[in-house]
Formats: structure tokens, C-alpha cells, sequence
């Protein structure tokens, strides 16, 4: 089964982006799903793919990485295009059977709001895959510092963070084993209709619950264990120092923002 980490992914590569300051990266990334989000036309979204390829091929992220980051999501992504293009009351644009039908103008809609999912996911890549966890919590931190004065516990919610994105890694090599193990047993996965296929994958889920709830009560008694107290994350509230690269960085964002939003204006 392929290993796909969209999140707790982070396997230093040696580009520039890994040395780029967590909280640099988290405002390109909030600016950049704005953008793909707000981007009016196809002409802004085609100016934010390229900017994605550029970002996987600096940071040498294979595409096959991003297209096993999205396989979850694939029969989500059809049935949407499904639902906005396929009509049944006969005003279609392309025939199916009677008076089912694709309609055009749903299907463009549809892809418009497919993109936007990729960008997004790939984004999410590109930034989890040259941030560390700690470095993302710290982030996270600084970014909720001032409500610390209003009495949100920003060091336990820096824990909740690092704990959540380093269990996913955990959750999927887990997931994988149970899936090889039913396989051994003789559970097929690929054979039958969807809701065989979702009664197999019922042998999966029992023991991939029962297995996170023992590894939770494990990490909660090695907690206990070194004395963890609430408000006791003074660690996470270290310094980030932003250079050139972490300024030109924002203000490439800023431009494609803006770029995205007015491409579709000029043509």
C-alpha cells in the first residue's frame, strides 16, 4: 500500500524552502488558498498551477506524490463533477441514456472547483513535506499568542497540535498494517460491489480504533509520566527570525493574489 503523508510528512530535502521560517510559510500558504479560492477564471487558476509545479520541483516533491495525496479525496472530486454536470430532465449538452445527460457549463463549474481542491492539497504538501511539526506548533503559537491574554492555554493547544499531526503518520502505518494483515487472513478489498467492498473495510476500522485508543492511553501515561501540567509549554514560545527570503516570499504571495484575482479582468 502506498504511503501517502499529506500531513506529518517532513523529510528534510535540502531545498530552500526548508529553510524558510514556519510562520513565512503558513501566511504564503493562508494567502495562496485565499487565491485559489477567490481566483474568478481559469486564467488565475492556471497561474497558480504553474506556481505549484514550480514549488514541487524546488523542493524536488515528485507529482506522483501529489496524485497519492489526492487518491483519497478521488471519489469525492468525481461525484461532485458528477453532480454539477449530469442533468436527467433532458436539457443536456451531451446525451447519456433517455434524458440523462453531461451539461457543459456544470462540468466546467465542477472542474473549476476540483482545481481548487488540488491547489489546495498540493499547497498543503509542499509546506507539511519542509516544515517540521515542532516548527508548524511554534508557529501556531506565536500566531495565538495575544489571546494567551484572554485566557486561552496556548501552550496546551501547541501539544494538541503536535500530538494531532504527528499521529497521522501513525494512524496510516497502522492502518496499512491491519489492511496487510486481513489480506493474510483472506479478506479481498477489490472484489464485489461498494457495499461488499465497505464491509470488508469494516475488519479494518474495529482494530484501527481499538489500536489508536491503546497508543492514546500510552502517549497519556507517558505524559503523566514526566509530570506534564497544563500551561506548562513556555518551550514552544521561541523566536522567529524573518530575513529577505522570508519577505520576498510574502510579497510573491501578495502578487499572486492579486495576479489570480485580476488575470480573468485583462483577457
Amino acid at each position: 500500500m502506498p504511503r501517502t503523508r499529506v500531513l506529518g510528512g517532513y523529510a528534510a530535502t535540502g531545498s530552500w524552502l526548508d529553510g524558510l521560517a514556519a510562520g513565512a510559510k503558513v501566511a504564503c500558504l493562508l494567502l495562496l488558498s485565499l487565491a485559489a479560492m477567490a481566483a474568478p477564471g481559469w486564467e488565475g487558476l492556471a497561474l497558480l498551477g504553474v506556481a505549484l509545479l514550480a514549488l514541487l520541483a524546488s523542493c524536488r516533491l515528485p507529482l506522483g506524490r501529489l496524485l497519492l495525496a489526492l487518491r483519497p479525496a478521488t471519489v469525492l472530486l468525481s461525484l461532485s463533477l458528477l453532480a454539477n454536470g449530469l442533468v436527467v430532465d433532458g436539457s443536456f449538452d451531451l446525451g447519456l441514456m433517455g434524458g440523462v445527460g453531461l451539461r457543459w457549463a456544470g462540468l466546467a463549474r465542477a472542474g473549476m472547483a476540483v482545481c481548487r481542491i488540488v491547489l489546495m492539497v498540493g499547497l498543503v504538501l509542499v509546506m507539511t513535506s519542509t516544515t517540521s511539526t515542532s516548527s508548524l506548533s511554534r508557529s501556531l503559537v506565536r500566531g495565538l499568542s495575544p489571546l494567551g491574554r484572554l485566557g486561552l492555554p496556548v501552550g496546551d493547544v501547541a501539544m494538541v497540535v503536535v500530538v494531532a499531526l504527528r499521529f497521522i503518520p501513525e494512524v496510516e502505518e497502522e492502518f496499512a498494517l491491519i489492511v496487510r494483515a486481513q489480506r493474510a487472513r483472506g479478506v479481498r478489498f477489490d472484489q464485489g460491489g461498494p457495499v461488499r467492498r465497505l464491509r470488508a473495510y469494516a475488519a479494518v476500522m474495529i482494530p484501527l480504533v481499538v489500536a489508536l485508543f491503546r497508543r492514546s492511553d500510552e502517549l497519556a501515561q507517558a505524559l503523566r509520566d514526566r509530570c506534564y501540567a497544563s500551561g506548562s509549554g513556555q518551550s514552544w514560545r521561541q523566536g522567529e527570525t524573518w530575513g529577505a527570503r522570508e519577505r520576498l516570499s510574502l510579497a510573491t504571495s501578495l502578487a499572486l493574489l492579486a495576479a489570480a484575482i485580476v488575470l480573468p479582468a485583462l483577457f
